[in-house]
C-alpha cells in the first residue's frame, strides 16, 4: 500500500473471511475464569447458555531482544512528529484514556531507545469529539498545521470519515487503532490510511456465531445509524443467519438521540432470544429500558463500542451474564502495569494495544524508510509487519533493522500483518462476560483471518 508512482493504485478488496479454530484464554490479563453455571438461572429462562471456556491459551507476545540499541546510521534533520486524534469528549470518550495511554507508552519507549533516526519523536494530542460536533475537523487542521507526519485516530469510524480526505490529501498518514468499518478497505486514500483494528467483517462473524453457540435462534438488534453501527450489524446478521438463526427485529437510532423507548419496545415485541446492542455510550440509557421490561442480562450481547465499565452507572447485578466483544487479544499483566505507570486512573484497556502498536509501526517504518515524510513511511508499513524476524517492541525491532535485518512486528494487539489495503489480515476478537459489579472479565478469544 503506497502512493508512490511505481506501485499500482490500491484496489485490494476484502476477501472471504475464514475463522480459525477458537483459542480460549482463561484468566488472561488477570481475568478470572467464569464457570459454566454463571448466570445459568436467568439464562435458561431465555434459552441462552453460552459455552464454558476451555483451558487452551490465547495469543502470546514474543519476547523482546535484550542488549543495547545501536545508534542509527542515518539521522534526520526533521524529527518524526506524530499527532493523536482520540476522544476525550463525546460518545466514545471512554475509549480515549486507554488509547492515549497506549500512544504515550509507545512514544516513551521509542524515545527511551534513542528515538527515530537520531531524534526524539514528538507527539501532539487533540480531541476527536464525535460526529455531533466539528471538533475532529478543527483538531485535524491544528495537527496538520503543526507538521505531523502521521495522525493516530480517530476511534470512531464515523469521525474518521469526516477527516480521512483532509489528512491523506495532505500527504499525511492516518493510522486508526479502532476503526472497524469495512468501508475503509477500498477508500481512495492514496495508500495513507492504515489501522491495527480488524474490519467488522471479523467482529461481526465472531459475534453472530457466538450468539448461535449460546443457543439463540432469534436475535433483535438496536443499532447506531452510522458507518460503524450499520456495517457491524450487517456482518452480525450475515453470520447469525448463516448459523441457522433469524434476525427478527432491527431498530436504528441516530447519534445525538436521547430517547430509545420506541426502539426497545419494537425489539422486545418481536420476542427475540437475544438482543445485540450495537451502540456507543447510549447503552447507558438502553440497558435499563430493556431490563425494566423483563430482558435478562444473559440475553444481552454488546460490542466494542459499548463494552465498558458500568460499575458506577447501574445497580449491582444489572449486567451479570451479559457478553461483549472487543477486537484484539487480551491485555497482558505486564502491559497493563506499563499503561498504569503512564495513566494510573485507567479503568479498562480497550484499544490500548492497538494504539501502542500504531506508534511502534510508524516509528519502525520511518527507520526502514530512513525518512520522516508521511508518504515514505507509508511505503514501508506493510514491510515491517510481515516476512521477517519476529519482534514485538521498538528497541528489539529497531536493533534488527539497524543490523540490516528484515523484521516482522507482532504487537500487543496480536499479530499485525497488513494487506495491501492497510488492514490487518489476521486478528483476535476477545469475548468478555459481565460480573455482578457490572465490570467485565475475559472469557475467550477467537482468532480469525481476513
Amino acid at each position: 500500500m503506497t502512493s508512490l508512482p511505481q506501485v499500482a493504485p490500491r484496489i485490494a478488496k476484502l476477501t472471504a473471511l475464514s475463522i480459525g479454530v477458537a483459542l480460549l484464554a482463561t484468566a488472561c490479563g488477570g481475568s478470572s475464569t467464569p464457570t459454566s453455571t454463571t448466570g445459568s438461572a436467568s439464562a435458561a429462562a431465555a434459552g441462552i447458555a453460552c459455552p464454558a471456556p476451555s483451558a487452551t491459551g490465547g495469543a502470546t507476545t514474543p519476547a523482546g531482544a535484550g542488549g543495547s540499541v545501536p545508534a542509527s546510521a542515518t539521522t534526520t534533520p526533521t524529527p518524526l512528529k506524530i499527532g493523536s486524534l482520540l476522544p476525550t469528549t463525546g460518545s466514545l470518550a471512554f475509549l480515549g484514556p486507554p488509547e492515549i495511554a497506549g500512544v504515550n507508552l509507545g512514544i516513551k519507549e521509542v524515545n527511551d531507545a534513542g528515538g527515530v533516526l537520531g531524534k526524539p519523536v514528538e507527539v501532539i494530542h487533540r480531541d476527536s469529539g464525535d460526529t455531533k460536533t466539528d471538533i475532529a475537523t478543527q483538531s485535524t487542521t491544528a495537527l496538520l498545521g503543526s507538521g505531523v507526519s502521521a495522525v493516530i485516530g480517530a476511534a470512531s469510524s464515523g469521525v474518521s470519515k469526516t477527516v480521512i480526505n483532509q489528512i491523506t490529501g495532505a500527504g499525511v498518514i492516518q493510522f486508526s487503532p479502532a476503526n472497524t468499518s469495512p468501508d475503509f478497505t477500498t477508500w481512495d486514500d492514496k495508500g495513507l490510511y492504515w489501522r491495527t483494528a480488524p474490519s467488522d467483517v471479523l467482529q461481526g462473524k465472531v459475534l453472530g456465531n457466538y450468539m448461535a453457540t449460546c443457543g439463540a435462534q432469534t436475535v433483535g438488534m438496536i443499532v447506531l445509524n452510522d458507518a460503524y453501527g450499520t456495517g457491524l450489524a450487517k456482518n452480525v446478521q450475515s453470520a447469525f443467519e448463516a448459523a441457522g438463526g433469524k434476525v427478527v427485529a432491527q431498530e436504528l437510532f441516530n447519534e445525538g438521540d436521547s430517547q430509545f423507548s420506541s426502539q426497545v419496545d419494537k425489539v422486545i415485541a418481536a420476542k427475540p432470544d437475544a438482543i445485540a446492542l450495537i451502540t456507543f455510550d447510549q447503552a447507558k440509557s438502553i440497558v435499563p429500558l430493556m431490563t425494566g421490561k423483563g430482558i435478562k442480562a444473559p440475553q444481552i450481547f454488546m460490542v466494542d463500542g459499548n463494552t465498558s465499565d458500568y460499575s458506577k452507572d447501574f445497580q449491582a447485578g444489572t449486567l451479570k451474564g451479559a457478553r461483549g466483544t472487543i477486537p484484539g487479544t487480551f491485555a497482558k499483566e505486564d502491559f497493563k502495569k506499563k499503561l498504569l505507570a503512564i495513566d494510573p486512573a485507567l479503568k479498562d484497556y480497550s484499544y490500548a494495544g492497538e494504539s501502542y502498536d500504531a506508534v511502534n509501526l510508524i516509528a519502525l517504518a520511518a527507520e526502514a524508510a530512513k525518512s520522516t515524510k508521511g508518504t515514505d513511511i507509508a511505503a514501508q508499513l506493510k514491510a515491517v509487519s510481515e516476512s521477517g524476524e519476529k519482534c514485538n517492541d521498538f528497541p528489539s525491532c529497531v536493533t534488527l533493522l539497524r543490523n540490516g535485518k528484515d523484521i516482522d512486528y507482532d504487537g500487543q494487539s496480536g499479530p499485525v500483518t497488513f494487506s495491501d489495503a492497510g488492514d490487518p489480515t489476521e486478528a483476535y476478537i476477545g469475548i468478555y462476560e459481565y460480573q455482578d459489579d457490572n465490570t467485565y472479565k475475559a472469557v475467550k478469544e477467537e482468532f480469525g483471518k481476513l
